[in-house]
Order: structure tokens, then C-alpha cells, then sequence
């Protein structure tokens, strides 16, 4: 394949569902709660730190044995799904989700949260890989799976603002344990409803799983998050960061070896000769690096500098998040009209655009001056981009495949996530302390690091947007 608007192919099964809308809405309600759980937590951090004892450094891993977990075991997850069956181990990662998330909710002590949180983030990535492949064997034709990938992107920018939204609702209505058991009753309902919407997996040899290529990428990805996140808590140049990029490393080299030689590789490294796949997981990890860095940076910057509570810091996400749904349900036209190509290209550079109008917010910011503006900008480059590069990510890969798809596309992301977090956040600290020692008033020292941040985002959307570019041309 040597052009990223190559319609997908059509898997020639027989259909899996009778009603694949009310099934895709159903497997949306379960990947709304993927995302809806990385961020609602962060609401409840503080009250929950003080009712369990836990210092700053123990809450910090209250996210960090979420992200580990379901970061590194993403690879796996989507392999397993096209080993064992997409329904399958979809069912058993939606039950693994609706326990651990009522165990997390029942946590007495740090250590059965911390616990409770790493398993569900193991459940997370059997999960996440298993529901965009069965979308794409829902949906084979290209013109129907570019609608359902816009349901798609709509439900991941609502759960990223409800996150926010709800975590400050439930932990001061009902305490922190709430932002667990929201999981439970929607959990239970996509385990009712996906035996009774989709069929069973077809019966067929399983093959033999390649254990040391799934120990070497799973121990490669972890250490890899886990270096990302040390950054933030430890520094660049501590030894535990080294440590683990180290390992990350060795271990990185040593799964490329294994694929290179094994007869049934977990990852064919082949699959990366094609280019929509290549494009669009490189695109969702540079996305994921700026929307993540930008979610947290905002959320800080109006309860810091703007005095928020955390109740209006949710609301004030909801244009963004409203604008992104609005576009995810536009962007399959946009791709009909003008291609996958040139419609992630805009996106990108919109949302390139709305960051960098973002990064002139003064310390004394009004919401509907200085910022609804660009958030609406962001929520309409966000959409678009997020939409298109999760379609070429999935293009023209077999239904054998997909699992495997849906996992590196999720992975993606997360690390994505975890680099701009860990980068942008340090390069937004660094100018930050330079400003404070410059004599800078509080306030503004921080909206002046924010501006490095944001302006940071922008610039790795516009590296996005180059990258989307060159590979059509090549």
C-alpha cells in the first residue's frame, strides 16, 4: 500500500451482529469507562490521600499503577483477542473492569488500592484492543466504519471531560469511593448486552502464543511508562529514570530479535509496512503526547492561577469536549470529500492553532474572553484528528489482525500520553522556577510556564501534521 487513503478492506465474514449500532453503542459505553477512569480519579486524589493516609509521592501512584499496567499490557491484550476471540476476551476484561473497580471502591488500606488499581488497568488493556476490533468487524465497509469511528472519537472526548466533571460531583456528594463504583452498575450493563448483540467468536486453532516476545514487550512498555512518569517525580537524571530507560531498552531490542526469528510472532513486524497503520499510530502517539499534557495543564492552571474549584474546572471543559463530539460525528464527510490525508493535516493544524491561542491567556483570564474561544478551536482539532488517525490506524488490517491493531493504536497513545505529561510538564516546571527566581509574581510565573506548554503541544501537532504529510508523498 503506498497512499494513507486506501479504503479499508472488507473482512468477507459473515456479519456479527443484527443490530451493530445498538452494539456499537454498547462497546462505546465500555471504552467510555477506559477513558472515563484515567482521569475521574484525579478529582478524588486529595480526599481520598487523607481518609487512607497516603503522602503525595503514594497518590501519584494511585494513577501510576493504572497507566503501568494497561500501557504495558496492551500489546498482549490485542493479541490474546485474536488468539482466543475478540468477544471473548472483551467479556472477560469487562468483568476484570466491573471487579477490580468495586474492589478499588472498597479499599481500606493504600495497598489494596494500589492493587485494585494495577488489575484494573490489566482488565483495561484486554479491553480497549478487543472493542475496536469487534467495531471494525461490525463495520468492514469503509463509509459505515468512518460513522462508527466518529461514535468512536465523540465518546472519548466525553469521557475525558466527564472525567474531570464527575470526579468533583461524586467525591463531594458521595465520597471518593464513588469514582469506582460509577463503573459497576455501566460495567454490568455492557456484560448483559454484548452476548445478546454479538455473536459468538468463530471456532479455529488458537496457535501458540509467543511467551518470551510477549514477556520482552510487556516487561519494554512498562519500564518505558514507568521512566516517562519518573520524570515527573524524580527528575531527568536520577538514577531510577536512567534505570528504567535502560531496561526499556535492552528489553525493546531483545522483542525485535524475537519477532525477527519466531515462527508466530505476537507483533509480525510486516504489519508496519503498511503506511495508513504506521501514519496513524505515529499521530495518536504525538497526539496523545499534546492532549494529555494539555488536559492536565489546564485543569492546574484554572484551580491554581484562576482560583476554580474543581466543579467549575470540569464545566469549563465541556465546550471543548461539546465541539469534539460535534466534529467526530462530521469528520466521516470531511474524509468522503477530501480524503483521510488532508482531513488529518486541518485537524492538526486547527488544533495546532487553538493551542497556540490558548498560550496568550493571561494570569487574570476570563473564561469566555480568553479561553472558550481557543478551547472550542482545540475541541475541533481534537476531533477530527483523534477520528481519522484511529481509522488509518485499523485500515486495511485483516480480521486476524485486528486485535493486534486495536492494541498498538491504544498503546500509542498511552505512551504518547505519558511522554507529553513527562516532557511538556518538566519544560512548563523548568520555565516556571526560572520565572520565580527572575522575581516573577506566582501567578504569572506559572500562567508563563502553562504558555511553554501549550505552545509546546502546538508545535508537536504541527510535527504531527508534517509526519502525515511527508509519508503520502514517500
Amino acid at each position: 500500500m503506498t497512499t494513507i487513503d486506501r479504503p479499508p478492506v472488507s473482512h468477507g465474514a459473515a456479519p456479527r451482529s443484527t443490530r451493530r449500532w445498538l452494539a456499537l453503542s454498547v462497546l462505546a459505553l465500555a471504552q467510555f469507562l477506559v477513558v472515563l477512569d484515567a482521569s475521574i480519579v484525579n478529582i478524588a486524589l486529595p480526599v481520598l490521600g487523607r481518609q487512607l493516609g497516603m503522602d503525595t509521592a503514594a497518590l501519584a501512584w494511585v494513577v501510576t499503577a493504572y497507566v503501568l499496567a494497561f500501557g504495558g499490557l496492551l500489546l498482549l491484550g490485542g493479541r490474546l483477542a485474536d488468539r482466543y476471540g475478540h468477544r471473548r476476551i472483551f467479556l472477560i476484561g469487562s468483568a476484570g473492569f466491573v471487579a477490580t473497580s468495586a474492589l478499588a471502591g472498597l479499599s481500606v488500606t493504600s495497598e489494596m488500592l494500589l492493587a485494585a488499581r494495577a488489575l484494573q488497568g490489566a482488565s483495561a488493556a484486554l479491553l480497549a484492543p478487543a472493542a475496536l476490533a469487534l467495531l471494525t468487524h461490525l463495520f468492514p465497509e469503509s463509509r459505515d466504519r468512518t460513522r462508527a469511528l466518529g461514535v468512536w472519537g465523540g465518546v472519548a472526548g466525553i469521557g475525558s471531560a466527564a472525567g474531570v466533571l464527575l470526579g468533583g460531583i461524586l467525591t463531594a456528594a458521595l465520597g471518593w469511593q464513588s469514582v469506582f463504583f460509577v463503573n459497576v452498575p455501566i460495567g454490568v450493563i455492557v456484560l448483559v448486552a454484548i452476548p445478546l448483540l454479538i455473536t459468538r467468536d468463530a471456532a479455529g486453532a488458537h496457535g501458540k502464543l509467543d511467551v518470551p516476545g510477549a514477556a520482552t514487550i510487556t516487561g519494554a512498555l512498562v519500564a518505558a511508562v514507568g521512566a516517562l512518569s519518573a520524570i515527573e517525580q524524580v527528575g531527568l537524571v536520577h538514577p531510577l529514570t536512567l534505570g528504567l530507560a535502560a531496561v526499556a531498552v535492552v528489553l525493546g531490542t531483545a522483542f525485535v530479535m524475537i519477532e525477527r526469528r519466531t515462527a508466530q510472532p505476537l507483533v509480525p513486524l510486516g504489519v508496519f509496512r503498511n503506511r495508513n497503520l504506521t501514519v496513524g499510530n505515529i499521530v495518536m502517539l504525538l497526539g496523545g503526547a499534546a492532549m494529555v499534557a494539555l488536559f492536565f495543564a489546564l485543569s492546574v492552571y484554572m484551580q491554581s492561577v484562576l482560583g476554580y474549584d474543581a466543579l467549575t474546572t470540569g464545566l469549563t471543559q465541556l465546550p471543548l469536549a461539546g465541539a469534539l463530539v460535534i466534529v467526530a460525528g462530521l469528520v466521516p464527510a470531511a474524509i468522503a470529500r477530501l480524503g483521510a490525508r488532508s482531513t488529518l493535516i486541518g485537524s492538526l493544524v486547527v488544533l495546532a492553532g487553538g493551542l497556540l491561542w490558548l498560550s496568550l491567556a493571561p494570569a487574570d483570564a476570563a473564561f469566555v474572553a480568553d479561553i472558550l474561544g481557543p478551547s472550542i478551536v482545540i475541541g475541533v482539532g481534537m476531533g477530527g484528528a483523534f477520528v481519522t488517525a484511529t481509522q488509518l490506524s485499523v485500515d486495511g488490517v485483516d480480521g486476524g489482525e485486528s486485535g493486534l491493531a486495536g492494541g498498538l493504536v491504544n498503546t500509542s497513545q498511552q505512551i504518547g500520553g505519558a511522554l507529553g505529561l513527562a516532557v511538556l510538564g518538566t519544560v512548563a516546571a523548568l520555565r516556571t522556577d526560572e520565572l520565580l527566581a527572575a522575581g516573577v509574581p506566582v501567578p504569572e510565573a506559572m500562567t508563563g510556564g502553562f504558555a511553554w506548554l501549550f505552545a509546546g503541544s502546538a508545535a508537536v501537532a504541527i510535527v504531527a501534521a508534517i509526519v502525515t504529510g511527508f509519508a503520502r508523498k514517500s
